[in-house]
This record gives C-alpha cells, structure tokens and sequence, in this order.
C-alpha cells in the first residue's frame, strides 16, 4: 500500500534529519586528533604538556611539521566538546590502521594522559572504554602505557 503523500513527506524529512551526513567521516588524522584532545581533556586538567603531547603524537603519526600539527589539535580542541561519541573516530581509525599497528596509536593515547606527570583515574577510565573501541587487547595497552613510561 502506497502512503499518502503527506506521510512520505513527513517521514522523508524525518530521516533526512536523523541520518548521519555522508561527507560527514573524519579523516584518520582529525579522528586520532580528537582523541588525543579527548584522552587529555577527560581528567578536566587540560594542560600545556598533555597539548604538546598532542602535537607531538600527531607531527610523528602523520608526519606533519610542528605548525601543521597545532593547527590540527586546533581544530580538534575546537570542535571535540560537540562532537559525536567515540565509535565514530575509533572507526575510522580501526579501518585505516592495520591491527599490529593499532597498540602505537594507544602509545600515543597513553603519552597524552600521562604528559602532565599524573595517572589520572579518569583517563585510565577512558582509556579503558576506548581499548575495545580500537581492537586493542588490556594486555597491549598495559604494554603501550609501560613503554610510554619508561621513555
């Protein structure tokens, strides 16, 4: 049975507005750039230490020069707070890094939370929620916090 047309009208519109955009997936680097911005921001103590993290772990992923890398974390500290949930970046980081290579991004994650000198239970607890998220077992992210640690 054919709907009238007032109903197609109001359920197109209906799903329109709830449908994700297309264009609307990060790429690899704006996803890892948030975050690193989140991981930092998650203990609310956002600090000149855990930026420089930041910068330094996307300059040396990405290979982008100093001023490249600010302006990125630029971008991700202005936009992270209404940002979507995780699942959306952790995504599109699964599907362009190769599984092996997923325990240096949560390196990069655990370089970030414990810049500031401090083991915050708060990051420890988002770190926890975004290891599943990325294919990263307990195991390699104990492994990628130790070797953060003792760097």
């Amino acid at each position: 049975m054919d709907q009238p047309p007032i109903l197609r009208g109001m359920f197109g519109s209906l799903f329109r507005r709830t449908a994700p955009p297309e264009d609307d997936t990060p790429n690899p680097q704006v996803a890892m750039a948030m975050l690193l911005v989140r991981v930092a921001r998650s203990d609310e103590d956002y600090t000149v230490d855990e930026q420089a993290a930041v910068d330094y772990g996307l300059a040396k992923r990405f290979d982008l020069t100093p001023a490249q890398a600010a302006a990125l974390r630029a971008e991700a500290e202005a936009t992270e707070a209404t940002a979507p949930d995780d699942v959306r970046f952790t995504r599109v980081l699964k599907d362009s890094v190769a599984v092996e290579d997923r325990p240096a991004i949560f390196a990069d994650l655990w370089r970030v939370a414990l810049a500031d000198g401090d083991r915050d239970a708060h990051e420890n607890a988002y770190l926890r929620v975004l290891a599943p998220l990325l294919g990263v077992t307990d195991r390699d992210s104990a492994l990628a916090r130790q070797s953060v640690q003792t760097q």
